[in-house]
């Protein structure tokens, strides 16, 4: 990262593809700059229970933000009561260190 780089975080959140609008504007409302999405699919525990155990398909939402360090902590607090991710099965939230960054100022 070159020396007047902002130290930056990736937050990365899955949650049902019901919670991506929510979620993009609590960040950006928190201080996230700007968020990177897409759709996938996941399975489980719960998918396996579907009718003769055919997994039953589950869309989510994977939310990508590159966060200034200093504003982390606002900007997960915000994902967390938007998404009600301290309830179990809601979705699922990581913070990696940037370490190295590049294409962003």
């Amino acid at each position: 990262m070159a020396p007047d780089a902002p130290e930056l975080d990736l937050i990365t959140v899955i949650v049902q593809a019901k919670d991506e609008r929510p979620v993009i504007d609590a960040a950006i409302a928190a201080g996230a700059p700007g968020a990177t999405y897409f759709y996938g699919r996941g399975t489980g525990v719960r998918q396996t229970l579907g009718m003769l155990g055919w997994l039953i398909e589950a869309e989510k939402v994977v939310v990508l933000l590159a966060v200034p360090r200093d504003k982390t902590k606002a900007v997960v607090a915000a994902i967390v009561k938007a998404a009600e991710l301290e309830k179990p099965g809601k979705g699922l939230l990581v913070v990696h260190k940037g370490d190295t960054v590049v294409g962003m100022s």
